[in-house]
């Protein structure tokens, strides 16, 4: 067993885990030893560059660089320390403070600076632990004191080359009371003053404020308006506080217009040559004269010289949609009222320039004592315009495309017989219009000539209402614009997109119970916005826009049945304050914004907006803020949608909703 023994040690000292073990042991002794040679300082401190820094201003004095021992030289710290409870921290701290005062500085060297204290901006502390004496930041002390008054100011934000830059709209003040039915282009004393001569009527037409004059303030409402009785008890009688004007009921009352009935007024439906009511006067006319169809040949009217625009409202049960015209004139305020009513009608004089309607655009022209001189030269173009018909009361006028003349069309209407124009036109003479520019109406002088009419036959083969809303016409193929494809199919394309998007707003945002009657479609394009609403079953009119810095779209949209005027946004529209229930815009701002003060044409919308009423503005984002910034300066109350396409889409949808303000 000894032997055994002896010899089992020999062999294990020769075998290889023996070696294993040594080198082990032997590596581990290195590393032991390395390990406290460094942490005792015992090892050759780390040198430094700096810089020779006068401490109290911060500026480099001497030689710019010099040589320096780290700041950790003869200095002990005990590592254990670190694993101690909170509570030794400080104490340590205070110590190593000791430490670092007793060691002198080198020569020639000043001490370094304190290290600033560590600023803790989270709610987590250097170790991962929720802290408590965490700080916000800065705050504006201004910013909070106003919380909540974001009526009182707004920042808006333009971009710019050099990025955004911040400017402060204020909060629009209220106009003096004296402006609260103040139509800027049809109201400008200082201009009308320097007109040479009003023999003509210039003094009706338009005469917009020169740049730097326009509207700044917000039009107040009359003191106690309410709001407006809804269609269709609105055509008989509306609110006297909310049209104040008592002299249209003084000097009409005996012919039926308008009557004063407490606190309202009431329309019996008279006119002045119509006074036993307009349904017997529109049965009439069309007893007479049965071609004429009302809600199938006919669609589109002209009255003018309307009045309160009776005529108008009558025909619209029989699925007639009349535009209805008068100046602002001595008759005081009528297009006020028939606008009150609910009824289709806009501030226009027959003067000295074309009115803003294209060529061929109404089946049917009315004038009942209308105070127009018809046979001056001027006036002479308008009745070479006529699309079908045209019949002012005592003249009805249909269009024939070989002779520059018209079939005359005998009859009495209460006791008032009809003139035989065809006569009258051979006796004045007419002749045919040179220019091939009829739809070009926007400050056009009037001409005493008959306008030609299309020779492909455009505008003449109109179809039947209500196929002719959705059917492409003819005269969609004249219209100058870019299209990679197909004229008819832009139009299809646009009228299945507003149908589909009136039907979400119908749906998701309860359209139809808004109660909305007079509707402002801002950039029309082809109608279909107006015509998506008709589709849905909404019981209101639409005026739609064509704006001048688009392609002139406005033939189409009277071939399809609907009404429109062209317009430049960078100017005032003729219509009295408070008209329109809703105003829509797609697409608007982003492309006037390069011609037009986007404030002068959203202070416009709050203008011709009624307290309560809604806008639906639709455009890039590019424009947004600044709407949504504008749009809170008016006092409304404003909310940003996304569009259908997601929060990602380009497109977002501002809505405001318009307050009543009082002088």
């Amino acid at each position: 067993m000894k032997e055994m023994g002896n010899g089992g040690a020999a062999d294990l000292f020769k075998s290889s885990t023996l070696v294993k073990i040594s080198g082990f042991i032997l590596v581990s002794v290195v590393f032991f030893y390395l390990g406290k040679h460094f942490s005792d300082g015992s090892s050759q401190q780390l040198v430094f560059f700096s810089s020779h820094r006068n401490p109290d201003h911060n500026e480099i004095t001497g030689p710019p660089s010099s040589v320096a021992l780290s700041p950790n030289h003869n200095k002990f710290f005990n590592i254990t320390s670190l694993t101690n409870d909170t509570s030794s921290v400080q104490k340590n701290e205070n110590k190593e403070q000791e430490s670092i005062g007793s060691v002198s500085p080198p020569p020639n060297q000043p001490p370094p600076p304190p290290a600033p204290a560590v600023k803790r901006m989270g709610v987590v502390d250097e170790n991962g632990v929720m802290a408590e004496d965490f700080e916000v930041g800065e705050f504006d002390t201004e910013v909070v004191e106003n919380w909540g008054k974001a009526n009182d100011t707004a920042n808006l934000e333009s971009h710019g080359k050099g990025g955004k830059v911040r400017v402060r709209v204020n909060k629009f003040p209220l106009c003096p009371e004296s402006m609260r039915e103040y139509i800027p282009c049809l109201d400008n004393e200082e201009a009308i003053k320097k007109l040479k001569s009003t023999e003509k009527g210039e003094n009706f037409e338009r005469h917009c404020p020169e740049k730097g004059k326009e509207l700044n303030c917000l039009v107040p409402s009359p003191k106690g308006y309410q709001t407006p009785i809804p269609w269709p008890q609105s055509r008989d009688e509306v609110w006297f506080s909310n049209v104040p004007h008592a002299r249209l009921a003084e000097d009409k009352g005996g012919q039926n217009w308008i009557t004063i009935d407490k606190d309202k007024f009431k329309f019996p439906g008279g006119g002045t040559q119509f006074i036993h009511g307009a349904d017997q006067y529109l049965d009439q006319i069309e007893k007479m004269i049965p071609e004429i169809a009302f809600g199938h040949h006919t669609r589109v009217t002209l009255d003018v010289g309307c009045g309160v625009a009776s005529f108008g409202a009558y025909l619209l049960s029989r699925n007639v949609t009349t535009l209805s015209v008068a100046p602002k004139d001595v008759h005081e305020n009528q297009i006020q009222f028939a606008l009150e009513r609910g009824v289709p009608a806009m501030v226009a004089a027959f003067a000295t320039r074309r009115l803003l309607y294209p060529s061929q655009a109404f089946d049917l022209v009315h004038c009942s004592r209308c105070r127009i001189n018809w046979t001056r030269d001027e006036i002479k173009e308008f009745l070479g315009n006529p699309n079908k018909s045209i019949h002012p009361l005592n003249w009805q006028l249909r269009s024939y495309y070989i002779f520059f003349c018209y079939e005359a069309v005998q009859m009495r209407v209460q006791s008032r017989l009809c003139i035989d124009i065809c006569s009258l036109s051979i006796r004045i003479n007419l002749k045919a219009c040179l220019d091939s520019v009829a739809d070009y109406v926007r400050y056009v002088d009037l001409k005493a000539c008959i306008t030609r009419l299309p020779e492909e036959g455009y505008g003449s083969n109109i179809t039947t209402w209500p196929a002719r809303l959705h059917n492409p016409p003819d005269r969609l193929q004249s219209i100058q614009i870019d299209a990679y494809m197909s004229r008819n199919e832009l139009f299809r394309a646009e009228s299945i997109y507003w149908k589909e998007l009136i039907e979400s707003y119908v749906r998701a945002l309860h359209w139809k119970k808004f109660k909305l009657r007079n509707v402002l479609d801002m950039r029309a394009g082809f109608g279909g916005f107006a015509a998506a609403l008709i589709e849905n079953q909404l019981d209101c009119w639409v005026l739609n826009v064509v704006p001048v810095s688009g392609p002139n779209t406005l033939p189409v949209i009277y071939d399809r049945g609907l009404i429109g005027v062209i317009h430049d946004w960078c100017e005032p529209f003729d219509t009295y304050p408070r008209t329109y229930d809703l105003l829509h815009a797609a697409g608007l701002f982003s492309i006037e914004q390069k011609r037009c003060n986007i404030s002068t044409i959203m202070l416009e919308m709050d203008r011709i907006l009624r307290p309560g009423g809604r806008v639906y503005i639709r455009d890039s984002l590019a424009v947004m803020d600044e709407l949504e910034e504008i749009a809170t300066a008016m006092g409304w109350h404003v909310s940003i949608r996304d569009t259908s396409e997601g929060p990602h889409a380009s497109y977002r949808i501002l809505t405001g909703d318009k307050r009543l303000l009082q002088a």
